[in-house]
């Protein structure tokens, strides 16, 4: 097998760990408040990534103090508010509805280079936001669909991602570049930090355990959160990052696979054109960076 199968096939399997994320929030939220669940997360992950950094002999970074405020909202966009909005956004639509807009990350990310980098949008960059604005609104305003609840469930979707895509932008803001084990070490940690006092706020030992749901939490923490970490990067070796990119088309699709196999939930028409949308929205992004580049 050549290393840049061997290549797609981690970046694959990566991406489908991370449009799993989705199933697991949805079962995570039915038994858990939503800060609860992210800190248990972040708790179960960090040692995972503590012995990474034990076995890999990864050195510490030392950033200055604009940097560390740098990564403090880093940890609380990306590493909490991301994970706690899912969770909770996942109370109020379907699964399915929450992986086509997970699917808008890349071109989420580029918009917010947009409006707030103020770097100069290509043509092909302003295609990929209408496309995937209109993946979204397709399945937003679905006839049929419940309503306000739906919309609102949607909404915090589509926040979280607005986290993740801030969680982007911070990091092209720091002034020394730290390695991808040592940054997601400390998103980890920083995080557990930042989620305690509203997990604490929210009185979990009050509610009911529910075995499923703390399953879940291990799932995502150990199998999406390092997991994942692991196999993105070690594909990343193996092929070009503009390859890389058309992978991330990989998560939506999960996600909405998954709603269907394991949550059981109908794909529907609208459902489908928009992760349809969003895809394309993707792949013709990736194809334009690749070209500029």
């Amino acid at each position: 097998m050549s290393q840049k199968l061997q290549g797609y096939i981690l970046l694959t399997a990566a991406m489908a760990t991370v449009g799993s994320t989705v199933i697991a929030s949805k079962i995570a939220g039915s038994g858990l408040p939503p800060f609860t669940a992210t800190a248990l997360r972040l708790a179960l992950a960090l040692p995972f990534f503590l012995i990474l950094m034990r076995l890999t002999a990864s050195r510490w970074p030392r950033p200055d103090r604009r940097d560390r405020i740098l990564l403090l909202l880093q940890a609380t966009a990306g590493s909490v508010l991301y994970t706690s909005l899912l969770i909770l956004g996942l109370n109020y639509t379907s699964a399915a509805n929450a992986g086509v807009i997970i699917g808008t990350l890349p071109v989420v990310s580029a918009a917010i280079a947009i409006f707030i980098l103020g770097e100069r949008p290509r043509p092909a960059v302003l295609f990929a936001i209408a496309l995937a604005a209109g993946g979204v609104f397709v399945i937003a305003f679905e006839p049929g669909a419940p309503g306000s609840s739906s919309l609102l469930g949607n909404a915090l979707i589509f926040a979280a991602i607005l986290c993740e895509g801030l969680f982007i932008l911070l990091n092209k803001r720091l002034r020394v570049p730290i390695e991808p084990l040592a940054q997601s070490t400390l998103m980890t940690g920083i995080g557990l930090m930042v989620a305690l006092v509203p997990a604490l706020l929210e009185t979990p030992w009050t509610a009911p355990m529910i075995t499923s749901s703390l399953w879940a939490i291990v799932y995502y923490a150990i199998v999406p959160t390092v997991g994942g970490y692991l196999l993105w990067y070690a594909g990343l070796a193996r092929v070009a990052g503009s390859e890389a990119a058309l992978f991330t088309a990989m998560a939506p699709v999960t996600a909405v696979l998954l709603a269907f196999v394991i949550l059981g939930e109908t794909v529907s028409l609208h459902q489908l054109i928009g992760i349809g949308a969003v895809l394309l929205a993707v792949f013709s992004l990736a194809f334009s960076q690749a070209k500029a580049s």
